[in-house]
This record gives C-alpha cells, structure tokens and sequence, in this order.
C-alpha cells in the first residue's frame, strides 16, 4: 500500500522560503513519478511540479518555473519542493502525489497516490 506523507508547511512572510518534504513507502517507487500540487480556498487543485524518480526529467507549471524546485533523495525515498521568492498568493494546501505515468504529468486525474497534504500560508 503506498503511502504519502507530507511534511514542512507553515506559515511564511512574502519574500521568505519553505522546503516541504513527502515521504514515500509502500513500493518501490524507481519507476514513478512524484508530484506536487496545491489547491487553494475556493479554487480547484493546481500543478505545481514533477519528477521522475530517478530524477532525470522534472517538469514546472510555468507560473512556478524559478521560483520552486523539485528534488528526490531516493536513499530516503523522499521527494522534496524547495520554495522560494513565495508570494501570498502561493497559499494552499500542498499535496504530494504519485503514479506511473509521465506524460500528462502535469494532471492531477493521473494520480492515483496523494498525502494527506500539508498547509502553506504566505502572508503579506
């Protein structure tokens, strides 16, 4: 059984930085994909990031591309989003998922793995 396991949200001021982690367990996970997405009050749940687990190949959505980086620490089976430059408009619940796809990585219906999520509150 694959289990998720987000960890790292808080709250931050404009300007500042997280790091949130997700922890995998249940599989062998060298031939998925991890993502993050984000789902704010009110609005449907958004593509933030992807990797596959090797770590060869990441995808952004392009409002996140500089700003956000996407890591995986396969020793500890651990996929990583270090944030940067936040914006109170990155407010969300962030969610880790997984699948074993990689085209259309970028849609949330191609996950059939997500954590429970972990909040992130970015204030001005």
């Amino acid at each position: 059984q694959v289990q998720l396991v987000e960890s790292g949200g808080g709250l931050v001021q404009a300007g500042g930085s997280l790091r949130l982690s997700c922890a995998a367990s249940g599989r062998t996970f060298n031939s998925y994909t991890m993502g993050w997405f984000r789902q704010a009050p009110g609005k449907e749940r958004e593509f933030v990031a992807a990797i596959r687990w090797s770590g060869a190949i990441t995808t952004y959505a392009d409002s996140m591309k500089g700003r956000f980086a996407i890591s995986a620490d396969n020793a500890k089976n651990t996929v990583s989003l270090q944030m940067n430059s936040l914006k109170p408009e990155d407010t969300a619940i962030y969610y880790c998922a997984a699948t074993t796809y990689w085209s259309e990585s970028f849609s949330a219906s191609r996950y059939p793995y997500w954590g429970q999520g972990t909040q992130v509150t970015v204030s001005s």
